[in-house]
């Protein structure tokens, strides 16, 4: 019987933790997280979701007559919130209503759009960008209530799960500035703008 105490080693965090907890060594997880193929996948997928994040914000900016015709575009003096907001029916239909064309509810979306955009884009301020992607697609995700073709699961609720991801698995490293961004001193200094 050994005489080391389970509870004497360090707890682990990230992927030594998965590790230890399977039974699979962290040089086996570190291979497999660390591998081409998961880095480009990432990478493509964090790349995906800014132009979509980007597309948003042109199509509400500018009318590209998509999602926005340009008579409602915003440079015209249409709200890129009121189309949306206006139009949520279920439990939080009152509360997304009264926030429909507020200016300020107007400039917060388009800056959250561009700014998450950019983000993800480039490979930097991926928790940032992930904090509040996330918290923009859950918002997003309940004023979706009900859902029409599923009773829980849509998009928004993907996305919001994909941005934390990226985040973790530090996809703006590999087609990105992520490492670069990581070395600043004031990203050093604040790591959550990592």
């Amino acid at each position: 019987m050994s005489s080391v105490s389970h509870h004497s080693a360090p707890l682990a965090h990230g992927p030594a933790a998965g590790a230890r907890a399977t039974g699979t060594s962290t040089t086996a997880v570190d291979a497999v997280t660390r591998s081409a193929v998961a880095r480009y996948s990432f990478a493509g997928v964090r790349l995906l979701l800014a132009v979509e994040f980007l597309w948003a914000f042109g199509d509400k900016l500018f009318g590209w007559n998509l999602a926005t015709p340009p008579e409602r575009a915003w440079i015209n003096g249409g709200s890129p919130t009121v189309g949306y907001l206006s139009n949520v029916q279920g439990p939080f239909g009152e509360f997304f209503g009264s926030l429909a064309g507020s200016a300020v509810i107007d400039w917060l979306f388009m800056l959250g759009l561009l700014g998450i955009g950019l983000a993800l884009a480039l490979g930097i301020g991926m928790r940032l960008a992930a904090a509040t992607g996330a918290l923009l697609m859950l918002l997003m995700w309940l004023a979706s209530l009900p859902l029409e073709n599923n009773p829980f699961v849509d998009y928004h609720l993907v996305d919001a799960v994909l941005l934390v991801g990226l985040a973790a698995v530090l996809a703006g490293d590999t087609l990105g500035l992520g490492r670069w961004w990581a070395r600043l001193p004031l990203v050093q200094r604040f790591p959550f703008l990592r």
